[in-house]
Order: structure tokens, then sequence, then C-alpha cells
């Protein structure tokens, strides 16, 4: 406990963060109090302002600011006829900075995860079988993280796939560390790992 509530009340906030615990939290409000003051003020108004006004593309349900994220707005990517299919929106920001592929993609926002709760509807499944079934992708590519969950999500989204007559469905090779996520590899590893990839089968 600090001689100001307020104070408290920010070292507790700044807690939120992955890998930020009170120490850090601790010296991070010290820091933003005693240099960086308005910088703190403008990055309060630029985390209420993402917060009200960053959502899902209707159609990859990647991050975006409008109705359609930037990626599915690009006619471009359409020729290649390939659909990427990711578990997280960094995912997508990690396989972009890899510049190894200029397909489409499908954000799942987690994996199949039944003890949590998390089965098909939460994953926006019915919402990829619609747009396969549209019949837009010669390839289906599964980056789902190498993890016991991101490979029975895999295997789910495969079987949906050849239900539609996809004519390749591939999964992105070795490279990505057993348990890992995709959004933790270098771009070389990444980008050789989406060169690589093999042909899946649930």
């Amino acid at each position: 406990m600090s001689s100001s509530n307020e104070l408290d009340k920010l070292i507790r906030a700044l807690q939120i963060q992955p890998g930020i615990g009170q120490r850090s939290a601790t010296r991070i409000a010290y820091h933003l109090l005693e240099r960086r003051r308005q910088d703190a003020v403008e990055l309060g108004n630029i985390l209420i302002s993402a917060m009200h006004n960053i959502k899902q593309c209707r159609l990859c349900r990647n991050y975006c600011d409008n109705d359609i994220c930037n990626i599915c707005h690009n006619p471009e990517r359409y020729h290649s006829r390939q659909l990427c299919i990711v578990e997280s929106p960094s995912d997508v920001a990690a396989i972009e900075l890899s510049n190894n592929y200029q397909g489409l993609y499908f954000v799942l926002h987690g994996h199949l995860s039944p003890i949590d709760g998390v089965g098909p509807n939460e994953l926006g499944l019915p919402q990829l079988d619609e747009l396969l079934s549209q019949g837009q992708f010669d390839e289906l590519i599964l980056a789902t993280n190498p993890t016991i969950e991101g490979d029975a999500t895999a295997s789910f989204i495969a079987a949906l796939a050849a239900k539609h007559h996809i004519k390749a469905i591939s999964k992105i090779a070795s490279g990505v560390p057993l348990g890992g996520g995709i959004d933790n590899v270098d771009q070389k590893t990444l980008a050789s790992s989406l060169m690589n990839r093999r042909p899946f089968s649930a």
C-alpha cells in the first residue's frame, strides 16, 4: 500500500498486462508519474479509443477499425485461393511479417477446449463452414499452434474442409516449437514453416 489510493489503483490496473507483476507495475507507475505524465494521458486516451473502436472483421474475425479489415478488403488477396486458419490476431501479424503469404485468413480467437466451454460455436466454425461452402478456396492452411488443443482444432477443421471438397489441406511445417505460439516464432523460421507446409488429413 502506497501513500496514495490513486497510485494503488494505477499499480493494480497495470497488472492486467501479461508478465507484469506488482514489482514491475510499481516501477512503471512511478516512471509514468515522474517522467511521462503527458505520454501516459495520451496512452490512456488511445486505450479508451481502441477498446471502443477496434472490432472484428465480419469476414475473417481479425481485428479492424471498420466492418471489413484491410486484408479482406484487398482484391489481390483472393487470387491465391488460399485460406490460412490461425488461433489469434497476433498470429496474423506474425505471418504477415514473414512476407511469405499473400492469401486470406480466418481467426479462431482460441482453440477447442471443452473443459473451458470453448466449442465450435465459440471459434466461429459455423461461419467458417459457410465461408468454405462458397467455393472460393483451393487450399486450406492450418496454422494452429503445435499443442494438443491446437492439433485437435486442426483435425476438426480439416474434416470440415474435406466436406466442402477443398483440394489441398496443409499444416505448417516443423520449426514452430512444440507447445509454443506462432506469434513467438522468428520471421525466418515462420516463413520456412509456411513454405514447407505438409499435407494434412483429419
